[in-house]
């Protein structure tokens, strides 16, 4: 079967419409379908912007790869209790700096995930070394029981994804020095790091957007003040700002004060970048109709601001979101890594690559730096994804 060029048949479906209009045919009425594509001109040409916005999107691949990742990665935050085989405090003594264990997911022709254990000893410079053992397998049990944890923050249970059978360790990407499960410390950090990120880029969305729109619909000495103070804070360097703000958290507040301090003070310099973008956004947008009519209309200044001004510049404010969202993160996990941020027991990415600086030789466990790798992956993901919406943000550019 041959099957026809799509241009040799635009063409053809062309000539046959200038044919019907030679001869008279079709005038009475205007065409309502796409001669190219057959769809209805009324959802081409008709759609509304955010449906423009989102065709745009889906067309963007790195995009839709980095919207993927960053949902995995919010996922696993999410039941990361359950997934992780262990908790924060299980520690295999006799498995100290064990190397990640390679998944086997046939065992003798059935479906039987497993992997090999693995032998310590010790070279001439004591140094642990650990050999594969190919007689002995250790199956992969699914639902197992083990540690209680609380799912949520909320449920306890003591069912976690998979397990070793009978209690032996399943180490996907190695121990620590204190035989820590790599893994599963890595998911259970996730949780502070991206909830930092995500709570503060909300507390600084709420901050800038309103600042910004309201300096912008202003103007004036209400304008002038605003920018004054975004000047000043933006006038001190980023990190040094956070590392003074940071040492000036009590070492006696608790685990959660701690948390909501770094929070907040990543959300008050991180404002200032989204008010500055709003507020170009807001001059253009003080003077088109639908302003001025609500104004006509009796509309409050807080009505145009809260029903029109803000809903106007939605899509740019989740691109400038998304675009802050790993700026958040990578502020987390300096401060926490400098020793200025959280601090154990509390686990995060940052915390698990200061933990990680203390080896003399990362050429000997290579593996203990792999909260680096991720962190690369997670940062990446947000940018893909952050870069295809702002494109997408203007559906009427090529």
């Amino acid at each position: 079967m041959r099957v026809q060029d799509p241009r040799t048949r635009s063409k053809e479906l062309f000539k046959l419409y200038e044919r019907l209009l030679d001869r008279g045919e079709g005038l009475e009425e205007e065409p309502t379908l796409d001669l190219r594509t057959g769809r209805s001109l009324e959802d081409i040409y008709g759609a509304s912007q955010w449906r423009l916005i989102w065709r745009k999107f889906i067309r963007n691949r790195a995009a839709i790869a980095g919207g993927v990742v960053t949902l995995l990665f919010y996922l696993g935050a999410l039941f990361a209790d359950f997934i992780a085989p262990y908790t924060l405090t299980t520690r295999f003594t006799k498995h100290i700096h064990m190397p990640p264990q390679r998944v086997h997911l046939f065992n003798e022709g059935k479906f039987q995930p497993f992997v090999y254990d693995l032998e310590q000893q010790f070279d001439e410079s004591l140094r642990r070394r650990y050999t594969l053992d190919p007689d002995k397998k250790i199956p992969i049990q699914f639902f197992a029981h083990g540690e209680p944890c609380k799912l949520f923050g909320l449920f306890e249970t003591d069912v976690h994804l998979f397990q070793g059978l009978e209690g032996k360790p399943v180490a996907l990407l190695g121990t620590d020095r204190q035989g820590r499960d790599m893994f599963s410390r890595i998911l259970l950090g996730s949780q502070v790091s991206l909830t930092i990120g995500l709570i503060g880029v909300l507390l600084s969305l709420a901050l800038g957007s309103v600042l910004g729109i309201v300096s912008g619909y202003y103007g004036g000495t209400v304008d002038n003040v605003i920018q004054r103070v975004i000047e000043l804070v933006r006038s001190f360097p980023s990190l040094p700002l956070w590392m003074a703000l940071s040492a000036a958290i009590p070492f006696s507040w608790t685990v959660l004060q701690t948390y909501l301090a770094i929070t907040v003070i990543l959300s008050l310099i991180g404002w200032t970048w989204l008010a500055r973008q709003l507020r170009g956004k807001v001059l253009a947008l003080r003077n088109e109709d639908f302003v001025l009519a609500a104004k006509l209309a009796g509309a409050s200044d807080r009505w145009v601001i809260f029903r029109h001004l803000i809903p106007a510049t939605l899509g740019h404010i989740i691109v400038i979101a998304t675009l802050a969202m790993p700026a958040m993160i990578l502020a987390e996990t300096a401060l926490s890594f400098l020793g200025l941020g959280l601090r154990p027991p509390v686990t995060s990415w940052g915390v698990l690559i200061q933990e990680s600086q203390n080896y003399q030789s990362l050429a000997l466990y290579p593996w203990v730096f792999t909260p680096a790798a991720v962190i690369a992956i997670c940062i990446l993901a947000f940018n893909y994804l952050g870069d295809g919406l702002r494109d997408a943000a203007d559906p009427y550019t090529v």
